[in-house]
């Protein structure tokens, strides 16, 4: 963890970078970027200031707050994903971040095979909620998780939760809520089953004759 700091020049860069790449269609203003790295604002004000600057980071207005995230069109984006995103280097930061510590609050909720984030986390309203949860859920767990969450973010959230067998059979249907959420600016937690990803081809014996 020294080394990458000296390479990259700063703790609180470090930090900055790891927020961003586990999110990356996450928008954080400065007092809750502040809040989840437990750096001095000064600190990161001047951070985000370098980051902006090379291109790293993108920033716009909205509600008369200003937001930071990950710029995907920058140059070397996917390179620094491989080193600070969720599978790269763990620096320490909330849990609200894509961690394993994130992962292990999820796993509470019993047997979770697809978590996405929308709405307030994304900035982006099309979808209507804030968090998809499909899987086996524990309800008495599922409330103290969105309450605890809801005390890490400050807001209120509106979630949806799924059994795998309806959530198959709306994607089946080409439902109208799943396909707003997905064409929305989202976040995927968790994905257990590759859901959302390309499907994989079986190999069979009449493939090869």
């Amino acid at each position: 963890m020294i080394m990458i700091d000296q390479l990259f020049g700063s703790k609180t860069r470090v930090k900055l970078l790891q927020l961003f790449y586990s999110n990356p269609n996450r928008s954080f203003y400065v007092r809750e970027i502040t809040r989840k790295i437990d750096e001095q604002i000064n600190s990161v004000r001047r951070e985000l200031s370098n980051l902006l600057s090379i291109g790293i980071i993108s920033s716009d207005t909205n509600n008369n707050r200003l937001y930071y995230e990950v710029n995907q069109s920058f140059e070397y984006y996917k390179p620094l994903r491989e080193i600070f995103g969720t599978s790269g280097l763990k620096a320490k930061v909330s849990s609200t971040t894509v961690s394993a510590t994130q992962s292990q609050d999820l796993k509470i909720l019993g047997n979770v095979d697809l978590v996405i984030y929308s709405g307030q986390f994304t900035r982006d309203e099309s979808s209507g909620i804030d968090i998809l949860i499909v899987g086996d859920i524990n309800q008495t767990q599922l409330s103290k998780y969105i309450e605890d969450l809801e005390a890490k973010e400050s807001k209120d959230l509106r979630y949806t939760v799924m059994t795998p067998r309806e959530f198959k059979y709306r994607q089946q249907v080409n439902d109208r809520f799943l396909a707003l959420l997905l064409s929305s600016k989202h976040q995927v937690l968790v994905d257990k089953h590759n859901t959302l990803g390309p499907k994989t081809p079986k190999n069979n014996q009449s493939e090869e004759e």
